[in-house]
C-alpha cells in the first residue's frame, strides 16, 4: 500500500556554529513532537569542528585540545550516533527533524533513505557510491568515505542530527586530527578528491532535495529560515563529557554500526 507524499519544510542555514544548530535542532524537535510543526530539513556547513558522539570516548580524537585550538578547530562532545567526525566549509550538511510514525519509517530505514539520497545525488555528479551496510553505515566510494550519517531519536520517535557529504572538505583535518567515525584503516574522502570538481555547498544543498523527496517520499517546500530562529528554546541541556552516557531520559542514538544505545 503506497503512502501518501509528506510535506517537509527545508531550511538554508547557511555557515553556521555547530552548537548554535544543535540549539535550533532541539527546538525543532520540540515543535515536531507537540504538532504544531510538519517537518524539517536543516541544510547548512560549519565552520572547523571535531564532534564525538555517543560511542565515541575520546581515544579517536588524535590531536590535543590545544592543538585543535591552535589550529581553529572547535572539539564537541554531542548526543548524536556514532564516534568522532570532522565537520567544516566545503561540507554539506543536512539534518532531517522527522516524525519517523507520521511517515511510517524506522529509524533503520530512515538511515537508509538518507543513504540512498546521497547515493542517488553523488550520481548527478558522475560519481559512483554505496551504503555501507552494517558496521560501515554512510555513504562509500573507491576512495574511502565520503558520507557520514549519525542520527539521534527523540521522544522515540523525531530524528535529529543526519548526514554530512564532503564535497571539498579539509581531508588533511579530517583524516590527521582523528579516526574518522572510529573506523580504524578506513579513511574520509571528497568529491573533489574523486572528481576534481567544486560544487558550491548552497547549490549542492538546492540540487540535493529532489534526491530526498524520492528516497523519502516526501514535498519538501523551501522556508525562511527566520521561522526555526524564531521557536521557544528547548529544555533539553547539552550532554558533558564527563557524564555523556549517564544521561536520564528516553532518547536513541544511533550511528555507525547500528547498534541502538539508550541514554539511562
Amino acid at each position: 500500500m503506497s503512502r501518501s507524499p509528506s510535506a517537509v519544510r527545508a531550511y538554508w542555514l547557511g555557515r553556521i556554529p555547530y552548537r548554535e544548530c544543535w540549539d535550533l535542532q532541539r527546538s525543532l524537535v520540540e515543535s515536531v513532537h507537540a504538532g504544531a510543526h510538519p517537518g524539517g530539513l536543516f541544510l547548512l556547513e560549519h565552520p572547523p569542528v571535531f564532534t564525538i558522539g555517543r560511542r565515541g570516548d575520546g581515544t579517536t580524537l588524535l590531536w590535543t585540545e590545544e592543538e585543535c585550538a591552535r589550529r581553529g578547530v572547535e572539539v564537541v562532545w554531542t548526543d548524536r550516533g556514532g564516534d568522532a567526525t570532522y565537520h567544516g566549509p566545503g561540507q554539506l550538511v543536512g539534518y532531517p527533524i522527522l516524525d519517523l510514525p507520521r511517515l511510517g519509517v524506522d529509524v533503520l530505514l530512515h538511515i537508509r533513505n538518507l543513504e540512498r539520497s546521497l547515493v542517488s545525488y553523488l550520481l548527478t555528479l558522475g560519481l559512483e557510491s554505496e551504503a555501507g551496510g552494517r558496521d560501515l553505515t554512510g555513504v562509500w566510494s573507491s576512495g574511502g568515505k565520503v558520507a557520514a550519517i549519525g542520527v539521534k531519536l527523540n521522544h522515540r520517535a523525531v530524528t535529529s542530527h543526519g548526514f554530512a557529504l564532503n564535497l571539498t572538505s579539509d581531508l588533511e583535518t579530517f583524516n590527521t586530527g582523528i579516526v574518522p567515525c572510529g573506523l580504524v584503516g578506513r579513511r574520509a574522502t571528497s568529491v573533489f578528491e574523486l572528481s576534481g570538481r567544486r560544487p558550491d555547498v548552497e547549490a549542492a544543498a538546492r540540487d540535493y532535495v529532489s534526491h530526498f523527496e524520492k528516497a523519502f517520499q516526501a514535498t519538501v517546500e523551501w522556508a525562511d529560515p527566520a521561522e526555526v530562529r524564531a521557536l521557544p528554546p528547548a529544555a533539553s541541556a547539552e550532554p558533558s563529557p564527563v557524564s555523556r552516557n549517564t544521561h536520564p531520559g528516553s532518547e536513541i542514538s544511533i550511528g555507525r554500526s547500528d547498534a541502538i544505545s539508550t541514554k539511562r
